[in-house]
């Protein structure tokens, strides 16, 4: 009996551990970060922005493919101007970094969202660091930069219907800027928001989410919070709307009709 229950524990434990093949984050809390410290706010940016490189890299390192950032949205739009250009130069800096990044480490990098309103020399670098990476094999990093995801779907419905075909789910993916990319298995809000606001819908059908009281520039530079993620993820019961039979009558048995 003992050697029974030794055997059984040890076939628990050595259970394989349910990772997500893509994480997403929804980047919060950077300006609350910095007055929490007596910095000036746009400093929270700059601090949410550092040591992004080795999240990643340590996520793909246990089996996650494509970790996704959520760093500017449609909305974001409406910020002060000084706000607004502080960060189109910090993501420029940041993207001329990721060109290395992609080189060393055989990634992958998109970003998605419309570049219509992006500075020019900053769409043009969106376009340069994708077409560069564009063979990359060693996994994918996506920034949803001046990202709206009713805006997305809304123009994959247009653009469908310009085709004039009928789409099925599959189909229809393809007209999405994001069709390329895994679903989201775990998306992760720091800050303490509990929305999604507006971020990649399609793609978050089925998620699950995480939302947690550490403000982004915390979260980005903390193994154990990455840990923590990972860890909350593997207690997750994905059934995709399935589940275990269960007796809905109640009754200790369940009558069968032939």
């Amino acid at each position: 009996m003992f050697k029974l229950f030794k055997k059984k524990q040890s076939q628990a434990t050595d259970a394989p551990v349910r990772v997500p093949a893509h994480i997403a984050f929804i980047c919060d809390g950077n300006r609350r970060w910095a007055e929490m410290r007596g910095l000036p706010p746009l400093m929270g940016h700059k601090a949410g922005i550092s040591n992004f490189e080795n999240l990643v890299d340590w996520y793909m390192a246990r089996g996650v493919s494509t970790v996704t950032f959520f760093i500017f949205s449609t909305e974001n739009w409406n910020r002060s101007d000084e706000e607004v250009n502080f960060l189109m130069d910090l993501f420029y800096a940041e993207l001329k970094k990721n060109m290395k990044h992609a080189l060393e480490k055989n990634l992958r990098y998109r970003i998605v969202g419309s570049r219509d309103r992006l500075p020019k020399k900053l769409a043009e670098l969106c376009d340069q660091l994708e077409e560069t990476s564009a063979e990359n094999t060693g996994g994918t990093v996506v920034f949803a930069l001046n990202y709206g995801g009713q805006a997305e779907i809304i123009d994959a419905v247009n653009a469908a219907i310009a085709d004039g075909k009928p789409v099925d789910r599959e189909t229809f993916e393809t007209y999405l800027d994001t069709g390329d990319l895994l679903p989201i298995d775990l998306m992760v809000r720091t800050s303490n928001e509990f929305r999604i606001s507006n971020f990649l819908l399609w793609k978050l059908a089925y998620a699950e989410l995480i939302f947690m009281s550490q403000h982004w520039p915390d979260l980005v530079r903390d193994e154990n919070l990455w840990q923590y993620t990972l860890d909350e993820y593997g207690r997750r019961d994905r059934r995709f709307g399935g589940g275990k039979k269960a007796n809905y009558a109640g009754k200790t048995k369940v009558k069968k009709y032939v």
